[in-house]
Order: structure tokens, then C-alpha cells, then sequence
């Protein structure tokens, strides 16, 4: 077995709903485009605020994902 190297980029994903949903928002777009997504680190939580409530979560997420091997 090879040692697993890691690469981790930072996105942010959005939701009118829950700030899991705006996890899984991120997660699903960054699929589209990222293989081997193996693990999430939430680092930031937001709420965006419109006439006295919540409009919608906003939360910054690293997402780490191995490198191919060649």
C-alpha cells in the first residue's frame, strides 16, 4: 500500500434551508469536477440576513481529496 497524499481547497457552499445543506451543496458541485473527495473541515459558518431573519447559510469548507496516482 502507497502512502495517500492529499491536496485541500476551500470553497464555500450556500442554502435558503440549513447549514448542512449548504455543505452538501458544496460537496456535490465540487464533485463535479474533483475525484476522491475524502473529507470535509468546516471552517466558517454564516448567516446572511434579510428584513430581520435569516435568508440564507453560508459555510467555508476545506474539502481534502487524493492525488491520482500514477
Amino acid at each position: 500500500m502507497s502512502a495517500h497524499i492529499y491536496k485541500k481547497i476551500e470553497i464555500v457552499g450556500s442554502s435558503p434551508t440549513s447549514i448542512e445543506e449548504a455543505v452538501n451543496n458544496a460537496v456535490a458541485k465540487a464533485s463535479e469536477s474533483i475525484r476522491n473527495i475524502k473529507w470535509v473541515e468546516i471552517v466558517e459558518t454564516r448567516g446572511h440576513v434579510e428584513n430581520q431573519k435569516i435568508a440564507y447559510w453560508q459555510v467555508t469548507i476545506k474539502i481534502g481529496f487524493t492525488l491520482d496516482e500514477h
